[in-house]
């Protein structure tokens, strides 16, 4: 059991690792919550208010969870400085999707598996973070536009498609939000594609200087390694010829003695 005792990274971290299976559960169930109303609009009442009673339960462990990390930390200044989304999250009941965020925890988990590549762990990141923010971004503006005057997003296909569009960064015009909250999950979703964008470039072209060094390295161990085969056949020929030189040298001073007793 977990006590609260003199802040310290240690315990921190402890509480990290044990919190983090149970906070991807909880964000998965909060999901599930949050985007069943969402994408089946005549559910029934006693469902909707079962899944809102998931949210509001998600949301308080989430706040509980923010809690005993900043009772924990070691700088309480530097955790709040460092997790402002979270305690926006929490502060901000109209952020509620910006609580699947805690999804991410789950690339954490993934990243234990992606092996020591650095380029591993980025693609794992990348991946899992387009599926989700295009999957929670579909479902936020949805959720916001369905129903308003002159909305065009009005059905999931719609919402997907404008995501896929946005966090791209190509954005047809076809599909646009009208309300603010919709804009302003437009703005968001744009501003993580450009990253998105960034990450992916980067770790492209690492991955090309890494391919040119390699063959590079290649070409080297080659050249080396016929170095070291003509040092060989150098050294082979050097010993032969003074092998060579030694029997020419035997063979004249056995014949010397043989001219002497002619004479």
């Amino acid at each position: 059991m977990m006590r609260f005792g003199p802040p310290d990274e240690a315990s921190e971290a402890r509480w990290e690792r044990l919190a983090e299976w149970p906070l991807t559960i909880l964000a998965v169930l909060f999901l599930v919550a949050y985007a069943w109303p969402i994408l089946v609009p005549d559910l029934s009442p006693g469902l909707v208010a079962l899944c809102q009673t998931v949210t509001w339960v998600a949301w308080s462990l989430f706040a509980f969870d923010y809690i005993a990390r900043l009772l924990l930390s070691a700088s309480r200044l530097r955790f709040v400085a460092t997790n402002l989304v979270d305690l926006a999250v929490i502060a901000l009941p109209v952020l509620r999707p910006l609580r699947l965020l805690r999804l991410l925890t789950l690339l954490n988990v993934m990243n234990r598996y992606a092996g020591s590549s650095l380029r591993g762990r980025v693609a794992v990141y990348v991946a899992g973070s387009s599926v989700l923010l295009v999957f929670i971004a579909a479902l936020a503006v949805l959720d916001a536009e369905r129903g308003r005057d002159g909305a065009t997003i009005q059905n999931f296909g719609d919402a997907l498609w404008w995501a896929l569009t946005t966090v791209t960064t190509v954005g047809y015009g076809d599909r646009y939000p009208v309300t603010a909250a919709g804009r302003v999950i437009a703005a968001g979703l744009m501003l993580a594609g450009i990253a998105l964008l960034g990450v992916v470039t980067a770790s492209l072209a690492s991955w090309l200087v890494q391919r040119v060094a390699e063959v590079e390295e290649e070409g080297h161990a080659i050249t080396r390694a016929d170095l070291a085969a003509l040092s060989a056949e150098v050294a082979s020929l050097r010993a032969e010829l003074i092998a060579a030189r030694q029997a020419q040298s035997a063979a004249q001073s056995a014949e010397r003695p043989e001219d002497v007793e002619r004479g």
